[in-house]
């Protein structure tokens, strides 16, 4: 195994070039400017484009038409930057075409802080912009997960013809941690006969429109998307769980959180109290069968989020009102310590 040390953001970035990026689109915003200056510095030694635009709104136009006419692109920006972008992620999801966007989040609401955050759940979860469409949300834990994850976000991206995102908090991006990147290769060349590259390589003639004003056609469209976002769920949900035997108290968490709370679990343990993880990799799809795992004695189920609660809505739809549901959260970039958590729980048990 051969590791490098790397700070996230520099780690995404070279995983992207691995993968077979060649088209990069952004604009500067804390706390993901690593990844535009790897970029920028790198992209060109492997015949690929680097353009920093005008703003974030040109960045996702810019991977737009990229993506229609074939290409293999990625974009990066965080919270506000990526709420510029919600426009142009529905076009592209509307059209159907295949990137990578990278969402290291900030605190927020409004411009809010460059602290690390999880408040853009509902943004990376919900669509975001206008319409019927989702997109895929990996939350890596780590910068080594962080680099498979953008690996496997151009694959599935391409391979269902939907945008995928990256959606780290701002500390996977800051922080340094050994890599290895021999898991990480090129991916193959996916035939697009969809591209709009001109019909010297095939016939006809290829248009790419989210224009569709006849109610019946843009209504089937919005039922194959649905269809193929049916497939996704079913395929793609990814998650961990953690030390869930006998668990009376189960926390789900995700991202660095989850991170913290690895800690908290032995921590508990010295309280006499069993606790387990369920860790979603993936946001959308959200993994419900994860909550089948559930032991049938646990007590307490808790939301562990750097948010003010928003990843609680989709715990309690998985749940079912199987068990009984808290949430613990901390926000405006103030990061949950474990002493926190265990605080919380302990609470909570007591009212049980």
């Amino acid at each position: 195994m051969n590791r490098v040390l790397m700070k996230g953001n520099e780690a995404i970035a070279k995983a992207a070039i691995i993968s077979g990026c060649r088209y990069f689109f952004g604009y500067p915003i804390t706390p993901q400017n690593e990844i535009p200056e790897y970029m920028a510095r790198e992209m060109h030694k492997v015949g690929g484009v680097f353009l920093q635009s005008e703003s974030e709104i040109a960045a996702i136009n810019m991977v737009y038409g990229a993506s229609g006419s074939g290409g293999r692109v990625m974009t990066s920006s965080s919270s506000p930057g990526i709420a510029l972008k919600q426009e142009g992620i529905s076009y592209i999801a509307s059209a159907e075409l295949p990137c990578v966007i990278v969402n290291m989040m900030r605190s927020g609401p409004g411009l809010g802080g460059i602290q690390p955050s999880q408040a853009d759940y509902f943004q990376v979860t919900r669509g975001g912009g206008n319409g019927d469409y989702r997109v895929i949300s990996y939350a890596p834990a780590s910068v080594q997960e962080s680099v498979e994850l953008v690996n496997r976000a151009f694959r599935v991206s391409e391979k269902y013809r939907i945008p995928a995102m990256i959606a780290g908090d701002g500390m996977i991006g800051q922080m340094m941690e050994p890599v290895d990147f021999s898991g990480i290769e090129e991916l193959d060349r996916v035939e697009r006969p969809w591209a709009a590259t001109g019909t010297d390589s095939h016939p006809g003639r290829n248009v790419i429109s989210t224009l569709m004003l006849e109610p019946s056609s843009l209504e089937s469209h919005n039922v194959k998307l649905k269809a193929k976002h049916d497939l996704i769920e079913s395929e793609e949900a990814m998650y961990e769980t953690y030390n869930m035997d006998g668990a009376e108290v189960v926390l789900v968490a995700y991202g660095t959180t989850s991170r913290i709370v690895k800690n908290t679990i032995s921590a508990l343990e010295s309280h006499g109290v069993k606790a387990g993880l369920i860790r979603p990799i993936t946001l959308w799809p959200f993994p419900k069968q994860a909550f089948s795992k559930i032991p049938s004695g646990c007590k307490l189920v808790m939301s562990v989020e750097m948010s003010m609660g928003q990843m609680i809505d989709d715990v309690e739809i998985a749940l079912g009102g199987r068990f009984i549901s808290a949430f613990y959260g901390k926000a405006g970039g103030v990061v949950p310590t474990p002493s926190d958590i265990v605080d919380a729980v302990i609470s909570n048990l007591e009212v049980i």
